[in-house]
């Protein structure tokens, strides 16, 4: 299980390692690495993907720099967190707390 205190202490811009994919996704819905810094700093872990190879990752909701509630998927290992995605989560598909996905 992760914990968001482990995920803290390594959240700075270079401890963050992103594939091509990710990169590709955070031009995509603009999306800076500052807004993924400040999310793991002010997020909760939301969700837990235990059985996600090859390491187990989780869901953070936090605020992104620019004050709106943002969605980050990472896993870690002792030198680094993997961003997996990162997106700002919408009322179409979620309830109004950001916390639970709607049916």
């Amino acid at each position: 299980m992760i914990d968001i205190e482990t995920l803290k202490q390594l959240n700075m811009p270079k401890k963050i390692a992103l594939t091509k994919h990710a990169t590709q996704r955070l031009e995509e819905r603009d999306i800076k690495i500052a807004d993924i810094v400040n999310g793991i700093k002010t997020g909760d872990i939301i969700r837990q993907y235990e059985d996600d190879k090859p390491l187990p990752s989780c869901l953070i909701l936090g605020m992104s720099a620019k004050n709106r509630y943002i969605h980050i998927v990472v896993s870690h290992d002792n030198n680094f967190i993997y961003l997996i995605t990162a997106y700002y989560p919408t009322s179409k598909h979620w309830e109004n707390d950001f916390r639970t996905r709607k049916e």
